[in-house]
């Protein structure tokens, strides 16, 4: 009788503590915030909004299914859109099992703190460095001293040494995420340390994965200034059917095209297209991305 009554008494204290009212200056702090978080989606909104409603009249299939022709005056970025989904596909497939095998490393099984804190500030360090250096770089290494020239390899190693910190740095604050008493437990019943990442950790951090999958896409999808190092500029040439073939030669993304049209051409009608179509591709792999994630957690 005495444990249960110390039981209830406990547990209405725990509702006192719940339940109080805030304080004025906790209202407005809350209210700041919201109203803050309200202004940044309104933005968000009003950004695409003002990019769909000028953007989409110029959209049209000969805009999106053709290559522009100088010599018909016509404008098409369907070069434009397959190698921006080159770059952005073989630049995940190398990027991602890196970055998630590196996080993995580094939390898992590095015992040396010294060189996990070197690694996670040489990581933070590159992702501040401008992108303009990474073009130079790549174009140094990969274009002259590989001899890959300028062309969408290029391109995709340069791509991929940019977004690799971001995947690691997202990778591995994920996996921090996950409860120590997971780790235990499994050891305890005696299971490999591969097996626990493979069948608890992995999954259980799937989504700080999907974010820095995310961050990488757009990333890429934006960058603009190394690829024109790298990579090229303007297409004018359908893509051709042999992958090896197109990737080693030179193109433009949709982001170095709309750089192209709106700053060296002045036309603003068709970069405010490009970016409608830009914006319309994210959405769309963002959506694919969260599907098969949501699939291999339901697995």
């Amino acid at each position: 009788m005495v444990e249960n009554k110390s039981a209830r008494q406990g547990l209405s204290n725990n509702r006192k503590i719940t339940d109080r009212k805030k304080r004025p200056f906790e209202k407005l702090f809350y209210f700041i915030i919201y109203l803050l978080s309200a202004c940044v989606l309104a933005l968000v909104v009003y950004f695409i909004l003002v990019i769909l409603k000028k953007g989409l009249p110029a959209v049209t299939w000969s805009f999106m299914s053709t290559a522009p022709n100088p010599i018909k005056q016509t404008i098409g970025i369907f070069p434009s859109i397959i190698n921006t989904l080159y770059i952005i596909l073989f630049a995940l497939i190398i990027c991602v099992p890196i970055g998630v095998g590196g996080a993995i490393y580094l939390n898992e099984y590095a015992k040396s703190k010294r060189f996990v804190r070197i690694i996670e500030f040489a990581t933070e360090t590159l992702s501040g460095i401008p992108s303009i250096l990474y073009g130079v770089f790549g174009y140094v290494v990969f274009c002259v001293l590989w001899g890959l020239k300028v062309s969408l390899i290029a391109g995709i190693l340069t791509l991929t040494i940019m977004v690799l910190p971001i995947m690691i740095r997202t990778t591995q604050e994920a996996l921090k995420a996950v409860p120590n008493s997971y780790r235990e437990g499994a050891l305890g019943m005696g299971s490999t340390k591969w097996y626990l990442v493979r069948t608890i950790l992995l999954p259980s951090s799937l989504k700080g994965i999907l974010t820095g999958i995310i961050l990488s896409i757009g990333r890429m999808v934006s960058e603009s200034a190394a690829l024109l190092l790298v990579a090229g500029g303007l297409s004018q040439n359908m893509p051709r059917g042999n992958v090896l073939e197109q990737l080693s030669g030179s193109g433009s993304s949709l982001s170095v095209a709309l750089y192209t049209y709106a700053y060296s051409r002045g036309d603003n009608e068709t970069a405010f297209g490009i970016a409608a179509v830009l914006i319309i591709i994210v959405i769309l792999l963002n959506l694919l991305t969260r599907f098969i994630a949501g699939r291999l957690n339901e697995k």
